[in-house]
């Protein structure tokens, strides 16, 4: 299993190195849910360490990627409003932790799964096509 693992591991290295900017904030998106989706299965079964340190990865992915990745300067308005979503994304995981509330964890990744279509929708823009 260990072997598995590390071969994982450097599939996704090699993934984050090749891939474009647009391709890493899917990638962010991608991980922040299914952190969530992890963090959702946890507290279903009664899982709360696993829950808590699954719903910790989300937040870091929120805060110190996705977050971090806006550009204030060069996206303006959106910018700010993605900032205003992600930090109440922020509050809503957070309180689905402290409280183990899964309406709270399901609103945090329609959220998320909202803003990443619309990311995804741009891609091949992006890309050129």
């Amino acid at each position: 299993m260990q072997g598995a693992g590390a071969y994982a591991r450097v599939g996704i290295e090699s993934g984050v190195m090749s891939a474009s900017p647009h391709r890493l904030i899917v990638m962010l998106f991608d991980g922040a849910q299914a952190s969530i989706r992890a963090a959702r299965i946890h507290l279903e079964t009664g899982n709360l360490t696993e829950k808590g340190q699954a719903i910790s990865k989300a937040l870091d992915i929120v805060n110190n990627g996705l977050a971090a990745a806006l550009d204030a300067e060069r996206g303006g308005e959106v910018a700010e409003n993605l900032a205003s979503l992600y930090d109440y994304i922020v509050r809503l995981l957070l309180a689905a932790n402290r409280h183990n509330d899964l309406e709270k964890l399901d609103e945090a990744e329609r959220l998320l799964d909202d803003i990443a279509s619309a990311w995804r929708d741009i891609e091949p823009q992006v890309a050129g096509g």
